[in-house]
């Protein structure tokens, strides 16, 4: 997750990315030397995008995998960084029997867990790194056939699908907040249900928007302001983007689920856990006591 430091500058006047930075095996990969807010549209970002998780797939796994259930033998379902499982909420409904898409599903874990559970699940992902890891995870664990996922490298502005393809459509902090138009994901998606379908995806909280990307004391306090949608950017020297994130508040979200046609029937803020410990970058236990670090948007088509 990114960590704005100045965003109201323009890019050539960010601080310089230290080594010691999280991912910095990525950010040498890709020549990563400052950061800034600056507005791009969706070939870039989709772009930059591609790069970034290629360049981070095996920190991300190395770091997160295990808590993620990424070479677990039925993968796993983890909403957020909160520890939410699908197994224990259930956002996603009765899903045996049913074709459902996950979008921007990494190493796809979460589709995996769905398979083993009576679904029928697509994975779809922009980055191939993360997509081979989840098909490494599939031979590694002697998945059989009926329970193999398909893996779809694709963005999620232009669903390669066709129209009423599926029952459920999901996506677990994939795709939404790195794509430049995330109005017309919710467009395609709706595209891509069938009548009665669910949409439910999750997201860090827009509030956090306003906050540094710090689990420490430091992290609580507002610097940024909650209503610029100038998206946060990573950079090499010569200008391109190596990573890109966009932000949306909570009424943009709704909006663009309405505007697609879609009913919004609930938006759940997970409290953290007494029992986890853990820190995920800007999550942490002390954060979690103050204000939420994850929304998930609950939606269905209407029929």
């Amino acid at each position: 997750m990114p960590s704005p430091e100045n965003p109201s500058g323009t890019a050539s006047h960010q601080p310089q990315l230290s080594p010691e930075e999280r991912h910095a095996s990525a950010n040498a990969l890709l020549g990563t030397s400052k950061v800034g807010r600056l507005r791009l549209g969706s070939r870039d970002s989709e772009r930059a995008s591609r790069a970034w998780w290629d360049a981070d797939a095996e920190d991300y796994h190395r770091t997160h995998g295990e808590f993620l259930g990424v070479d677990s033998a039925a993968g796993e379902f983890v909403w957020c960084p909160e520890g939410l499982h699908e197994g224990d909420v259930h956002l996603l409904g009765d899903i045996v029997g049913r074709d459902v898409l996950e979008i921007g599903c990494g190493s796809a874990p979460c589709a995996r867990w769905l398979a083993e559970h009576g679904a029928h699940p697509v994975g779809l992902d922009i980055s191939m790194a993360m997509l081979e890891r989840g098909l490494t995870a599939m031979d590694a664990t002697d998945t059989p056939p009926e329970r193999r996922v398909p893996l779809v490298q694709a963005g999620a502005e232009n669903l390669p699908f066709a129209d009423g393809s599926f029952d459920v459509v999901c996506s677990a902090f994939g795709a939404v907040p790195f794509v430049a138009d995330s109005a017309q994901v919710m467009r395609e998606v709706a595209r891509v249900l069938r009548p009665g379908g669910r949409w439910v995806f999750s997201v860090n909280h827009p509030m956090r928007w306003i906050f540094p990307d710090d689990p420490t004391e430091k992290g609580l306090v507002a610097m940024f302001p909650y209503f610029d949608r100038t998206p946060y950017v990573e950079l090499d020297d010569s200008g391109t983007a190596t990573y890109v994130e966009h932000h949306r508040t909570i009424g943009d979200r709704v909006r663009e689920l309405v505007g697609a046609g879609l009913e919004v029937y609930d938006i759940i803020e997970p409290e953290w856990p007494e029992h986890l410990d853990r820190e995920w970058g800007q999550w942490s236990p002390l954060r979690g006591e103050y204000f939420p670090g994850t929304a998930i948007f609950c939606s269905r088509k209407p029929g």
